[in-house]
């Protein structure tokens, strides 16, 4: 036992019997509040919220075990540990209490507590699921979620919105950031991975909003993409050369098109001897070869010094002696620093930015190079862009809610003040089906000896490159 648990007197049972909260929309669950198991689907726009009783009486004893128990104590102990604990104390104040519950909504009221206690409260069960991609909180009563590319709102809610800000600062403050009045922004990560956004009050009005990115426990491969139609099977041998010849490769897509998920792909195929370094605002590349070097930028602290931005980054991690720069997301004045490691030895980087087509994205490129005060003729930084970049990858996530690769285009040189690209396959949609998913096609454009040719000779992987191109046309 721990901290300074009260006997059964400092426990009065009130004068009134708590009210036993009503059954929850699907009585076969035997859930009340609505809680989503692991393999439960989500509940639809439509489905009945749980009643106003069932939080009254969560939140009575959920303060009663607040005045019975130390919180702090908790830190020091294992979880199963401290969850049997608080589940021994629960059950105590239950009986004194005499709240009338059934075993099953007993055991899910004490494991919601729990959650909130030592996890991430009603965000527990959201997290646990595979098939989420993310997850949307706007407010303590609102929470949607993202499945197959289709967005829903839950019947999952919080207390108030001191519980969601209470659980928003333990999620940033596992990574050493914070997020407050003072500081009201912050982008952090979980410690899967797992991309997570807050913005808090003032700056949002109707409480805290929390956005979190799922990465799924198990790595996606290229095969896995073919499985799911993102790209071809000769396209993906296409990539996987690509990959493994050292291009410099730069992928780009709308928000939620799998642009990380790609890169994470591509980085497969890098030799296990190469130094990797990566940047990133919050690490999530799962990279697995053994000699990787994860680097992380840092806001501001309390009195507006030490940030470190990607550009710093960038330009420290040329002296760490890398093979490979990859950064997560290029967004400003770091894309200059990116294309110089690109130009000077360091072949297969790798970046990520937002584009909705390969052109668009070299145009970004330029337009990010000049807001970072460079003054540089547009031709000049137009040759950079060309004397750097090998590939562009575009990824679109689709109106069905589908994830392609649409474009692998090459950069092949200027003509004039012109910078010029060949597309060596693109994504054609050829309609839909009866269940309104969009139906298309993988096509080769026909070029049989794309411009990197001489480099995959030089890794001897000239002739399967010719075989997945032939392969891709067809």
């Amino acid at each position: 036992m721990f901290g300074k648990r009260a006997d059964n007197t400092a426990l009065k049972a009130p004068e009134q019997p708590v009210p036993k909260p009503k059954p929850a929309s699907d009585p076969a669950s035997g859930l009340p509040g609505g809680g989503l198991t692991p393999n439960e689907p989500a509940p639809s726009s439509g489905a009945q919220e749980p009643s106003e009783e069932y939080y009254e009486t969560k939140a009575t004893i959920f303060n009663a075990l607040f005045e019975t128990i130390d919180v702090s104590a908790l830190a020091g102990m294992q979880a199963d540990k401290a969850r049997t604990e608080i589940r021994t104390i629960v059950d105590e104040i239950i009986a004194i209490r005499n709240v009338r519950l059934s075993v099953s909504e007993q055991s899910q009221l004490i494991t919601e507590i729990c959650d909130d206690i030592l996890g991430y409260g009603p965000l527990e069960p959201l997290l646990s699921r595979d098939d989420i991609a993310d997850i949307m909180v706007n407010g303590a009563k609102h929470v949607f979620i993202e499945t197959d590319g289709r967005m829903q709102k839950t019947n999952i809610r919080f207390r108030d919105n001191t519980q969601l800000m209470n659980i928003c600062q333990r999620i940033v403050s596992q990574v050493g950031r914070r997020v407050d009045e003072a500081s009201p922004i912050c982008d952090a990560r979980l410690l899967d991975g797992s991309r997570v956004n807050v913005i808090a009050p003032p700056l949002s009005i109707d409480g805290p909003a929390l956005t979190i990115r799922k990465f799924r426990k198990d790595k996606l491969t290229l095969q896995d993409l073919v499985g799911f139609g993102s790209i071809s099977p000769a396209g993906a041998k296409v990539l996987q050369i690509i990959g493994a010849c050292q291009c410099n490769i730069v992928i780009s897509g709308g928000t939620g098109s799998g642009k990380t998920t790609l890169l994470n792909c591509l980085t497969g195929f890098i030799h296990p001897d190469e130094r990797i370094i990566t940047c990133e605002d919050a690490a999530e590349l799962q990279l697995q070869q053994p000699h990787v070097v994860r680097l992380e930028t840092r806001p501001p602290n309390l009195e507006g010094k030490g940030k470190v931005t990607m550009a710093d980054l960038v330009k420290n991690c040329l002296r760490m002696r890398p093979e490979r720069i990859i950064v997560g997301e290029v967004r400003g004045p770091e894309a200059f620093d990116l294309l110089q490691a690109m130009n000077t030895g360091h072949d297969g980087s790798m970046g990520t930015l937002h584009a909705n087509s390969p052109r668009e994205a070299l145009s970004r490129l330029e337009s990010m190079i000049t807001m970072g005060g460079f003054s540089l003729p547009a031709k000049t930084i137009r040759e950079m862009i060309v004397g750097s970049v090998d590939i562009v990858v575009q990824a679109a996530r689709l109106r069905d809610g589908s994830r392609r690769i649409t474009h692998i285009t090459e950069v092949i040189g200027m003509e004039g003040d012109v910078i010029v690209t060949q597309d060596l396959l693109t994504y054609e949609m050829d309609g839909e089906d009866a269940d309104g998913r969009i139906v298309g096609e993988h096509r080769s454009t026909g070029i049989a000896r794309p411009a990197f040719w001489d480099r995959a000779r030089y890794f001897n992987l000239e002739k399967d490159l010719a075989v997945a191109l032939d392969e891709a046309g067809g």
